[in-house]
């Protein structure tokens, strides 16, 4: 295997079954691998076990690395005649930060490869049967970060409604926020919204309420990242457990 090169490399949505071939040869003949926190054990269990292991770690609230250092991480393991494996959950240029990775390395003169890896979106849609495009239903999907900068600055008009899915990264913590926005923006406040939590793991659920009530939901179930949320009528065509009514009944049964 060449030296002195980095390889980006999607690690999926967490089940390793769903890792693509040369995903899995390159992880196993690495010299170093950097890799993230949300990388399923599983996965971190067939690294080569010479392999060097640096960890770059990102929450909410701590970043254990800054992006401007896991830069330099790489450009200097490669420098230093590795070969290097940056192990990125899901798929490295949606919402991983891969381009920046791939321009640092490239400034450096390193050569770069990228592997792609099943998205959340992707890996979530398909295990709990959610066709994000349905001929009867949407015909555009558009995938969305929630947690970036200047949330309410963003014009997301016209990027949710009818015949159209949208697909919310890391947007758990801002959902109330997230909420507000889109009926501000005219979508309907009974609009069908899911949220798939910890995709393709053995630990994996969805569940589906409507829009007004997606951030309520979210503290009944106790959600947790990693999840995303997917807004439209696809949502209705999906195995997801339907929340709002299962609410709803309790309330019946009570009264």
């Amino acid at each position: 295997m060449e030296k002195a090169h980095v390889y980006l490399v999607g690690a999926g949505p967490g089940d390793p079954e769903l890792l693509t071939l040369k995903a899995a040869r390159l992880i196993a003949t690495a010299d170093v691998v950097v890799h993230d926190g949300l990388v399923d054990d599983a996965i971190m269990a067939m690294i080569n076990p010479a392999a060097r292991l640096i960890s770059v770690a990102k929450s909410r609230s701590k970043h254990t690395v800054p992006q401007d250092g896991i830069n330099a991480i790489l450009v200097r393991e490669a420098q230093a005649g590795h070969m290097v494996v940056r192990l990125k959950g899901g798929d490295p240029f949606i919402f991983g930060r891969g381009g920046e990775e791939a321009e640092a390395c490239r400034e450096a003169g390193i050569e770069v490869d990228v592997v792609p890896g099943i998205s959340a979106a992707m890996g979530g849609a398909a295990a709990s049967m959610m066709p994000l495009t349905h001929r009867d239903a949407s015909s555009a999907v558009t995938f969305v970060a929630g947690q970036c900068k200047g949330l309410t600055d963003q014009n997301w008009a016209g990027l949710a409604g009818k015949g159209r899915t949208l697909v919310i990264y890391m947007g758990i913590a801002t959902a109330a926020d997230i909420t507000e926005k889109l009926i501000s923006d005219g979508l309907s406040p009974d609009t069908p919204v899911a949220v798939l939590e910890r995709v393709t793991r053995p630990n994996s659920r969805a569940v589906r309420t409507i829009l007004t009530d997606l951030g309520d939901m979210i503290a009944r179930e106790k959600v947790a990242s990693p999840a995303i949320i997917v807004v439209g009528d696809v949502v209705l065509k999906s195995d997801a457990e339907d929340r709002l009514i299962h609410i709803a009944q309790q309330a019946e049964a009570l009264a």
